[in-house]
């Protein structure tokens, strides 16, 4: 059996994807706390901001009822449906004893994201990891959001550069982690991105070989819908947590 290969964060974080969505309603209370009693270390969602401010947690940035369609960015709070929590409601339903990984789908939502995590208190901002495709949305925000981290979520093929480049400019820039997927990413890359004191994040790992496989690379931390098969790749290759 290969060795694994140390990680920056020891332990990794495990990261239940929208919540335990393979076994709950994806992105609601039921399933954060869910993921929570399965072993999870961390929960991940998407975040947007309504028409009056709010973040609240969804994937799609879309309000239905009935046959309606609507942007939550036009929405007032009010108007969307309750199984749509907020920042907040999170917190006060399942606590601050976790990582929070958050995808901001509009950069609207970045302020009123931060104001939520900074209320929740307990250190939850340093253990906040907010990812962002457009790395210019995170590198002009980098002092403002000195409390938080940033994170770099995109596949190998969109990256400009070589990858040694951009992880340097990662570095310079003070974003914090690599999120890629799980395929884009090998030992050699996770070591090189940890020379440059940036963390590697693995996304879409569903399956024990996708899990034991990045473990052993010595990932920071891994996402995935499935949190009981996560939960044993970690007892298998990490230990308790």
């Amino acid at each position: 059996m290969q060795q694994r290969l140390p990680s920056h964060l020891d332990p990794p974080i495990a990261f239940a994807h929208r919540g335990a969505r393979a076994h709950a309603p994806e992105n609601t209370i039921e399933a954060f706390q869910l993921a929570l009693r399965l072993g999870a270390t961390g929960l991940e969602s998407d975040v947007w901001v309504t028409s009056d401010g709010v973040a609240v947690l969804d994937h799609d940035g879309v309000s239905r009822r009935g046959l309606r369609r609507k942007s939550i960015a036009d929405t007032p709070h009010a108007e969307l449906p309750d199984h749509m929590p907020t920042v907040g409601e999170l917190f006060d339903a399942c606590g601050t004893g976790f990582e929070f990984s958050l995808d901001v789908k509009d950069p609207a939502a970045y302020e009123p994201t931060v104001d939520a995590i900074r209320r929740a208190g307990d250190g939850m901002a340093s253990r906040s990891w907010l990812c962002d495709p457009h790395l210019e949305n995170l590198t002009e925000r980098r002092d403002a959001l000195c409390d938080v981290k940033l994170v770099h979520s995109c596949r190998l093929r969109k990256i400009s550069t070589t990858p040694e480049l951009h992880a340097a400019k990662l570095a310079d820039a003070g974003i914090d982690t690599m999120n890629m997927h799980h395929t884009d990413w090998n030992g050699g890359l996770v070591a090189m991105f940890h020379r440059f004191d940036v963390l590697a994040f693995s996304w879409d790992l569903q399956f024990d070989h996708q899990l034991d496989t990045a473990l052993r690379m010595g990932v920071d931390a891994v996402f995935s819908d499935h949190v009981d098969t996560m939960m044993d790749a970690f007892a298998r290759e990490v230990g308790p947590l």
